[in-house]
């Protein structure tokens, strides 16, 4: 059993995953989510401070609901997050489409060369069990 201390209340809970936050906490959360998005889907092109001002809700909340793709910028909105790998600015997440294709890529590469250099280990192992035997003629 795994007991921590919710981030925000701290009282002591069981944790399992996600956030370090307490049912109680993670449904307040919640329910804050639900508000910024009915205010967000009425006033569009409100900005981050009026929406958390409005909705009572710490901005940096918000920018964590735009990373985590829970909310995200109009495509006509001049200000959007930052590609924290490249930095090109993106409208949610936390990777452009080029660097999550790139990611991808190398991460496909890397389970390749992996299996490969595994299915060559376990060759090597099944020739090494065999060893040199002796042959009659």
């Amino acid at each position: 059993m795994n007991v921590r201390n919710c981030k925000n209340c701290r009282r002591l809970f069981n944790y399992i995953a996600g956030p370090h936050l307490c049912p109680s906490c993670r449904e307040e959360l919640e329910e804050k989510f639900q508000v910024v998005k009915k205010y967000v889907q009425e006033h569009k092109g409100a900005g981050i401070p009026e929406v958390a001002e409005e909705c009572e809700v710490d901005p940096q909340q918000i920018h964590q609901w735009i990373r985590e793709e829970r909310l995200e910028f109009t495509d006509t909105a001049s200000i959007g997050l930052g590609c924290e790998r490249c930095g090109k600015i993106i409208k949610s997440g936390r990777y452009c489409d080029e660097c999550k294709l790139e990611m991808a890529g190398s991460l496909n590469a890397a389970k390749n060369s992996i299996s490969s250099q595994l299915a060559a280990r376990q060759a090597a192992e099944a020739n090494k069990s065999n060893g040199p035997r002796m042959r009659f003629k």
